[in-house]
């Protein structure tokens, strides 16, 4: 392994305007770290990568590095790209829990951090660095948030989130697991027991749908349900899949995993959405495609398939005359996430911007002072990269909000 990522790290030209950092949504110092690795500086490029995106050992596996890093390496213009993302997970992984993560005084002040996903790992790690003694509320009784109960473990081992977890720990943020703001306890409640800043990043956990008939009948299911717990799930021998991003490569190829025979995944277009690497991963794992299709209705034997064309304006046209009956024991509808609104309903100064996400100004703050909001709770369902690069910001944005208020 040491070998063969020794020889990928001498292939990097050290490029004056490095292509690939601008290429990473959080500009990791891609070259330094290579440097560093082929200093034998092994702990050193961890520290630096850790400190620019504490999700780097997550980010190395499940990024979409074909479209960041190794799309920009100028390597892959007339070859092959310099395999970062296999470098940068040595690194990340074997050093994790040797990577210090110093932490400032407590300097007195509170901060609640509602979710545990990616952004909600982020903030906390950067808030308790500055001093800040944080309380992590997560729904689930583990962190991990998306990364835990919609990526598949093949993809990304849950151990991986349980030594993040133990980092966590280590420096001092405590963790309230099986615990729901909204409700019971309200943001109202948290400032009345003296936090003085709120960080919301709650996700996109409610499946959108197709807006079909049939999405409730017993033999179809949403994918983020799916990939919560696929064993909980019998999808029989044949599935189809309606969807052309990564959770749909997720589904399908979980789904192979868990004794499908005949997996197939529908597109509308004529091209998937999903990342290079998931695309051709899941058809070696033996998944099929079928380009330009949709379905217009799902019977008790199967999905009701049509064909689409996607016209000059790039819109897709239904063409319902070519609808037939494809004989299927279950169907995953994979077609995105958006989120709840539980905080919403419970908290009258939130507000939702037009497309049904949680608003925010630009530095990040709610429309309830003192109440920041990133990820996809704002976003919508997007990357853990993403995530981790909106939740820097806002990790400033709460510190400098904070320390405004005085003491």
């Amino acid at each position: 392994m040491a070998i063969h990522l020794m020889e990928e790290a001498n292939r990097c030209l050290q490029c004056k305007v490095p292509r690939c950092q601008e290429g990473c949504p959080i500009h990791t110092d891609i070259p330094r770290m290579i440097r560093l690795f082929r200093e034998n500086k092994v702990l050193e490029a961890a520290q630096m990568v850790f400190e620019n995106n504490p999700l780097s050992v997550v980010c190395s596996l499940v990024c979409n590095h074909a479209a960041q890093c190794e799309g920009h390496c100028v390597r892959g213009i007339k070859g092959e790209p310099v395999h970062i993302s296999a470098i940068e997970n040595y690194l990340s992984d074997s050093c994790l829990e040797r990577i210090s993560i110093p932490a400032a005084p407590r300097n007195g002040r509170k901060a609640a951090v509602i979710g545990a996903g990616p952004a909600g790992i982020t903030i906390s790690l950067i808030l308790a660095e500055r001093g800040y003694q944080v309380t992590l509320f997560e729904g689930r009784d583990k962190i991990g948030g998306i990364m835990r109960y919609g990526i598949p473990e093949f993809r990304l081992p849950h151990s991986i989130l349980d030594r993040i977890a133990a980092r966590l720990k280590e420096v001092g943020i405590l963790y309230r697991p099986n615990f729901t703001i909204g409700g019971n306890v309200t943001l109202t409640d948290l400032f009345a027991d003296g936090y003085r800043s709120v960080f919301v990043g709650t996700g996109a956990w409610r499946p959108r749908r197709m807006g079909i008939p049939g999405e409730t009948f017993g033999n179809v299911h949403y994918a983020i349900g799916y990939l919560n717990d696929p064993d909980a799930v019998d999808l029989g021998q044949s599935v189809a899949i309606f969807g052309a991003g990564n959770s749909a490569m997720d589904v399908a190829r979980t789904a192979i995993r868990q004794g499908c025979r005949d997996v197939t995944v529908y597109v509308r277009r004529d091209k998937v959405a999903a990342s290079p690497d998931e695309y051709e991963y899941a058809q070696l794992d033996g998944v099929r495609f079928s380009f330009c299709k949709t379905a217009i209705r799902i019977e008790d034997e199967g999905p009701v398939i049509c064909d689409t064309r996607v016209t000059d304006g790039g819109k897709v046209e239904v063409l319902k005359e070519t609808a037939r009956l494809v004989p299927t024991d279950s169907v995953v509808i994979a077609v995105s996430q958006v989120p709840r609104h539980r905080l919403v309903e419970h908290n009258a100064k939130l507000q939702l911007n037009d497309q049904g996400n949680l608003k925010v100004d630009a530095l990040g703050e709610t429309t309830m002072p003192g109440v920041f909001a990133s990820g996809d709770v704002v976003t919508g369902a997007k990357t853990v990269v993403h995530a981790v690069e909106a939740a820097k910001k806002i990790a400033d944005e709460m510190d400098r909000y904070m320390q405004s208020q005085g003491d």
